[in-house]
């Protein structure tokens, strides 16, 4: 019989501590692991010390010391995301909460703190909502947006593709995918940096993340006002209109869900696929051999890096058992996308290629699936493309040992990916991408990341034959004539 563990909610109990002397002293309360701090500076690493110490469910502490579990297995998250009758995303109910240990100003309240969205509802309340965000999405012409993906990316590029050098994180990964969504939400005119950085910020546990997350809730609630009044062809007017009846305090919290998911998520997505290609030999020659394509390059990503590393909390509707571990109601879980996309028992190796497999962890899963992934992944797959089709010769302009990733307990996403390329014209943003010599199917001409664009021999123009030199069109053979054929052999 496995001796009961006990639940992170009662770390405070001085007997659950370490003894004197004992290492453990250097970390939290009762000897947990932090998951902020020192001690947390490469979480990837924590979380594989996590496992070995308790198994595919841990217990550890956010920020102020705050008790959670973190769910390391792949099975195990999946269960908890697949059985909402034990564990719900409504944050109302998690202990931490409800006592005060979680105050109104702790750096991690604008992700725990309980809205009026989908993501924190259940039931019928759950389908009202998530009815509407889905029918909203329907809405969305995915041809016209992969269209408006491509320009947007022209758009950037031409900012820096004179220069022959440029930064594909603050200049590329970290700007596209915010054009594209307030395109989509229906306020192209917010788009700039100011908007761009409060995205960021807000996910990051900062001082200055609640500060991000008003200005960034005043945009979309004035958006809301503006659309109700006098609405339009685009995601907002939809949701507004939507049968569910959504009020103007529900239309603007789906729509901060929305953009701030979609946006990091893609941004992150970006930038790691982009410093893959540009590091990984054996990836880059996938893609440039055509064993490899650039959705297949995106699928692999997110099992390997996915955008979100963490959501969090789910909280334990009645006691339970997960993992090993006695779950009690109201303690708090961390849904553990990185750590359950690298479980030894779903990857046992990690070099193997995962194509084909969506079973990753990146877009969660259960009723509360990410409704917007076809979108993010259509970022992704045009907007790399398009980027390595303008810049084919770019390579990284510094040893990969000094790129810098910035982590928090959400997302680990790189700080900068510089790179160079030989100076390229800007091109009109209307027009589809046209840069010569570019083949229609890219084979061997493509390469990306090699240190010179490869000398193209110019294919003289075809001459046209001579009437006397037609050949008869040849008529294509009966199913009779070609299953004689096939019997006698020839």
């Amino acid at each position: 019989m496995t001796p009961e563990r006990h639940s992170p909610t009662g770390t405070d109990d001085p007997t659950l501590g370490p003894p004197p002397g004992c290492p453990a002293h250097g970390l939290g309360p009762g000897g947990l692991h932090r998951l902020y701090g020192p001690e947390a500076q490469d979480l990837g690493a924590l979380y594989e010390k996590l496992r070995a110490e308790h198994g595919v469910v841990a217990p550890a502490l956010l920020h102020d010391d705050v008790p959670i579990w973190v769910v390391l297995g792949h099975s195990e998250n999946m269960h908890m995301l697949r059985t909402p009758s034990q564990y719900t995303r409504d944050t109302r109910v998690w202990a931490p909460l409800q006592d005060g240990t979680v105050k109104p100003d702790h750096p991690l309240m604008p992700i725990v703190a309980w809205q009026p969205i989908c993501c924190h509802a259940e039931g019928d309340e759950h389908l009202r909502l998530r009815g509407a965000v889905t029918g909203a999405m329907a809405t969305i012409d995915h041809r016209g947006i992969r269209r408006y993906i491509n320009r947007a990316t022209q758009h950037l590029v031409n900012k820096f593709c004179e220069e022959g050098r440029a930064d594909l994180v603050s200049q590329f990964a970290e700007h596209l995918p915010m054009a594209v969504l307030c395109e989509i939400l229906g306020m192209p005119d917010e788009y700039n940096d100011r908007i761009v950085q409060a995205a960021r910020d807000m996910l990051k546990g900062t001082e200055t993340a609640i500060a991000s997350n008003a200005y960034i809730m005043d945009v979309l609630m004035r958006l809301t006002v503006r659309r109700r009044a006098e609405p339009k062809d685009d995601f907002t007017s939809h949701l507004i209109n939507d049968p569910a009846g959504l009020t103007d305090e529900e239309v603007g919290q789906h729509l901060r869900v929305v953009m701030i998911v979609s946006y990091e998520a893609t941004a992150n997505l970006l930038a790691n696929v982009l410093r893959v290609v540009l590091t990984d030999p054996g990836f880059r020659a996938r893609l440039n051999g055509g064993q490899m394509t650039v959705p297949q390059a995106v699928e692999q990503s997110l099992w390997d890096e996915p955008p979100f590393s963490a959501i969090l909390p789910y909280v334990a509707k009645q006691e339970t058992e997960l993992g090993g571990q006695r779950i009690r109601k109201g303690d708090g879980l961390i849904l553990g996308i990185a750590p359950g996309n690298v479980d030894p028992r779903v990857r046992p190796d990690l070099k193997a290629n995962m194509q084909g497999n969506r079973s990753h962890l990146a877009f969660s899963g259960g009723p509360h699936e990410c409704p917007g992934q076809d979108i993010g992944r259509a970022i992704a797959d045009v907007g790399v493309d398009a980027l390595l089709t303008r810049l084919q010769d770019v390579q990284l302009a510094c040893e990969e040992d000094v790129l810098r990733w910035r982590e928090s307990i959400s997302n680990r996403h790189l700080v900068e990916l510089p790179v160079k390329f030989a100076p390229k014209p800007q091109q009109d943003v209307t027009q589809r991408p046209s840069v010569n010599p570019v083949p229609s199917q890219r084979l061997d001409n493509w390469q990306v990341g090699t240190a010179q664009p490869q000398p193209q021999s110019i294919a003289p123009e075809p001459v046209a034959p001579t009437p006397t030199e037609m050949p008869e069109p040849s008529r294509r053979p009966g199913v009779f004539q070609r299953l004689l054929r096939w019997w006698r052999g020839e």
